[in-house]
């Protein structure tokens, strides 16, 4: 089945020249003279190299096959990040480098969806914001607010290091936005 470039969808995974890409934006031009065309930001399913590029109005594409599975993240060795099906207990691994940042928002043991590329696991698909526990973090102190607030470093159980308010303490949950990486509000 092929893809034309008025059909795509922030989140459409491409086949161009052999290289699956994962469509991140998109913007179709047409400028006063000359021919449109469509200008995208492309995720390499292989890496997570993030591309610009441009391609012809109509220009069509190979549409890749993908399917979310709910699995059960173990742990993560410094080479492959490890998964188990929860319905037929089969482990299958995942480079690290490419869900590397993915992972700093997953606890082990946590259900997650891994995404297949055709019926090969590429990449781990997060809800937008995700509750994670502060394991260390500076005290505030009583009367740091009256200047408008502020933010600190506080490490999260997952060894992510984010900004979070200065009335944020060791031990409570928080929750954090997967996409950006900041702060939401306490869990």
């Amino acid at each position: 089945m092929a893809l034309s470039t008025n059909q795509f969808k922030n989140g459409n995974h491409i086949d161009v020249e052999g290289t699956v890409f994962k469509i991140l934006e998109f913007q179709h031009v047409k400028p006063g003279k000359g021919g449109a065309f469509v200008r995208t930001k492309l995720r390499r399913a292989s890496d997570g190299a993030v591309i610009d590029r441009t391609f012809r109005a109509g220009e069509k594409f190979r549409a890749v096959r993908t399917e979310a599975r709910k699995m059960q993240f173990l742990y993560a060795d410094g080479t492959d990040a490890h998964f188990m099906d929860s319905e037929s207990f089969e482990q299958i691994a995942i480079p690290e480098a490419s869900v590397a940042q993915t992972l700093r928002w997953i606890t082990p043991s946590s259900e997650v969806d891994v995404l297949f590329i055709d019926d090969a696991p590429s990449d781990i698909q997060l809800p937008s914001a995700v509750d994670l526990q502060v394991t260390q973090t500076e005290p505030g102190l009583r009367g740091d607010t009256a200047s408008g607030g502020g933010n600190k470093p506080a490490t999260l159980e997952t060894g992510a290091v984010i900004q979070v308010p200065l009335f944020v303490e060791v031990g409570e949950k928080v929750r954090v936005d997967t996409r950006s990486g900041d702060y939401v509000s306490r869990a």
